[in-house]
């Protein structure tokens, strides 16, 4: 009984080191599964916007996108503004997967929606205060 006891034990804590260090490596590989990094579409943004640049998808009419838009003018924040009502904005919306404005775009990271704790927290590291 004390010998199945103690097995029982030293394979839980072995389960356990190899669990921990699984997931502090980022879990299973990807190349294990053929997975390949995500492919942005042609008219992506994020292709213009590399890891600094701004872009924020808006409309004229969105209350929500001029709140924004007020924000970044008065932290001066550098961003590029796609109107939603154009062919290039509808390709944009379409690229990320947006269904609704305001879409601020920081580098590789999408917010969706009028989200400024978020937007706040992806500015920072860029040396804007919002």
């Amino acid at each position: 009984m004390r010998v199945t006891s103690v097995l029982c034990i030293v394979a839980a804590l072995a389960v356990g080191a190899v669990g921990a260090k699984f997931v502090m490596t980022g879990g299973l590989p990807q190349q294990w599964f053929g997975a390949k990094p995500a492919q942005l579409a042609p008219d992506d943004p994020r292709h213009s916007t590399g890891e600094k640049r701004i872009v924020m998808l808006a409309a004229e009419w969105c209350g929500y996108c001029e709140k924004l838009r007020k924000d970044f003018e008065l932290a001066d924040v550098r961003y590029t503004l796609i109107d939603v009502d154009t062919e290039q904005g509808q390709r944009a919306m379409a690229a990320v997967g947006a269904r609704g404005v305001p879409v601020t775009i920081v580098g590789q990271d999408i917010v969706f929606g009028y989200q400024p704790d978020q937007i706040k927290d992806k500015l920072a590291p860029l040396g804007y205060r919002l």
